[in-house]
């Protein structure tokens, strides 16, 4: 293994990073570096190796045929290197969650007390990831994600269906005696929505194309903000708006609440056998939300 001398292994799991995630910027947030430090790293490495890894495009970086062969090798090293500082960690016995931010804020957070009662013996670090990692080739135990369901890398059990419904402020809602009001008020939108307008207009019967002038952002917690504050009308889903519903800032101006393709969903890497951790944290979650069910259709 003399050979591996020559090369920085920060360099290398800069490449990994890169090629597993697609961007310079995703790359640096996981790493927590900087951009420059990462395109650094990759410069750096691909000298080091002397020839390219990747192509400069206008779309991004693009693997070459030389890093379409390295990068799977590199990934299935650093998931090994993963997996052995795990053993090494062993005997804390801590159970590893990746768990979109609403739901670790708004339904997990909050409970933990009750897990911890449930489990005293249970140790858990939560990563309040957006993204979805790759349950195969990373040392999480098990990640709830939002979505429809289909993720090939694990094995989804679907934990807290979503319904979907416009929210707007009180005074916002005055202003709305019906829905086809909505033809004339600012939308609110965000980038990359699982569910649209048109399954809600669908549902509800309203037709016509809606203006979408209100303002456009990046991220949804943006367009709740802007909402709170009164700049016009967003479609939402429960888990969402929860908090906002029930301390008056926002309201549903209409009482259909339409079902929606996305869920919350418990999901368990393919593949791997399950630890007592992870069957705690899953009977756990299921009798919880179980209870929860019960007591408000009562």
């Amino acid at each position: 293994m003399r050979n591996l001398n020559r090369f920085h292994l920060n360099g290398l799991k800069a490449v990994e990073a890169i090629g597993r995630l697609g961007s310079l910027p995703k790359a640096a947030d996981e790493l927590g570096v900087s951009i420059s430090a990462v395109s650094q790293q990759l410069i750096r490495t691909e000298e080091q190796i002397g020839q390219a890894i990747f192509e400069r495009t206008r779309a991004g970086l693009v693997p070459t045929v030389f890093g379409r062969s390295l990068l799977p090798r590199l990934a299935d090293v650093f998931q090994q290197i993963s997996q052995a500082v795990a053993l090494a960690e062993s005997t804390e016995q801590v159970l590893l969650l990746s768990v979109a931010p609403t739901f670790a804020s708004k339904w997990l957070v909050p409970r933990l007390g009750r897990l911890r009662a449930a489990y005293p013996d249970l140790k858990i670090r939560i990563d309040p990831s957006p993204g979805v990692l790759d349950l195969n080739r990373s040392d999480i135990d098990l990640a709830i994600r939002l979505g429809s369901g289909d993720w090939r890398d694990g094995t989804p059990e679907r934990l807290l269906p979503q319904s979907m419904f416009p929210v707007c402020t009180p005074a916002f809602a005055a202003r709305l005696s019906s829905p086809a009001d909505i033809f004339r008020q600012p939308i609110i939108c965000y980038e990359n929505p699982m569910f649209s307008w048109d399954e809600w207009q669908v549902a509800t019967g309203l037709e016509g194309p809606l203006p979408f002038d209100g303002p456009t952002f990046s991220d949804p917690w943006l367009a709740l903000e802007a909402t709170i504050s009164g700049q016009g009308i967003m479609l939402a889903w429960d888990l969402f708006v929860e908090d906002s519903l029930g301390d008056g800032r926002l309201v549903a101006p209409f009482p259909a609440r339409v079902p929606s393709p996305i869920a919350y969903w418990l999901v368990s890497p393919k593949n791997r056998k399950p630890t007592p951790q992870m069957l705690q944290f899953q009977r756990w979650i299921r009798t919880e939300i179980q209870q929860e069910g019960a007591a408000a259709s009562v």
